[in-house]
């Protein structure tokens, strides 16, 4: 296993967001977690990337626990992100923007991403802009590479946020719902765009409400609901499941 959520609990104030929660995220596979808003999903990506720490429970990745590591340091190992609400520097280029993605592996750090301090460009700073262009290219945006990125359209942004992640080289990428606010045809690329980071022999662990997109990609399925897991299987084992009918649809 690439990623082991060994009884995850998560409180804030008083109130129980996850509740003993346990996931096992394969290599070089796709797994979806899918369940009704406000079932924890989100807060869980936040918890495996180091943005919230855990109450109880145990994080590993790669056999290693990465519990207490700081999120750029989770990124370093290999753990790459996207976010529900799209998130990129609107004032610089896309170029930049994806070339900020592998910072945290380079000497230079992230000040010299955002300056330039010398007039004649570094062989690592180089190898980083070559990296960018690589990934836009494999997103098919390397003709946008020095647009600003706020000029952008919604769908554009977000291949634009996941080149970032993958410029990092992740051997996990999470999704937090990367189809979100994109038309049919837009989903349909980035269905065929996810399949192909997973051949590239990465894992992928994904979040998201369009269910013909996750249950058309997903290996394997999570459902969260009010904080627990209730069902976990393949698409269509999770299609069939009563409880995850009945917390989607209620009662009938």
């Amino acid at each position: 296993m690439i990623l082991e959520i060994r009884d995850v609990v998560k409180y804030f104030n008083g109130f129980c967001a996850l509740s003993d929660v346990g996931v096992d995220v394969e290599e070089k596979k796709i797994h979806g977690l899918i369940g009704p808003n406000g079932a924890g999903k989100t807060t869980l990506f936040n918890l495996i990337s180091g943005m919230y720490d855990l109450t109880r429970g145990e994080i590993r990745f790669k056999g290693t626990c990465i519990d207490g590591v700081k999120p750029h340091l989770r990124a370093k190992l290999g753990i790459g992100r996207t976010f529900q609400i799209v998130r990129l520097f609107g004032f610089m280029t896309v170029l930049d923007n994806v070339m900020l993605g592998s910072h945290c592996k380079t000497k230079a750090g992230l000040s010299k991403t955002f300056f330039r301090f010398s007039i004649k460009e570094p062989e690592e700073e180089k190898a980083t802009r070559e990296n960018a262009m690589r990934w836009l290219a494999f997103v098919g945006l390397s003709h946008q590479a020095h647009e600003i990125a706020s000029n952008l359209p919604h769908a554009e942004q977000r291949l634009v946020e996941i080149a970032r992640s993958l410029a990092l080289d992740p051997d996990l990428l999470l999704l937090d719902e990367p189809a979100a606010g994109m038309n049919p045809h837009e989903t349909e690329e980035l269905i065929s765009l996810v399949s192909k980071i997973n051949q590239m022999g990465k894992a992928v662990f994904l979040v998201e409400h369009n269910m013909e997109l996750v249950m058309g990609i997903s290996h394997v399925i999570s459902v969260l609901n009010f904080g627990g897991k209730i069902a976990e299987g393949t698409p269509a084992e999770i299609q069939g499941n009563s409880e995850v009918i009945e917390a989607y649809l209620g009662k009938g």
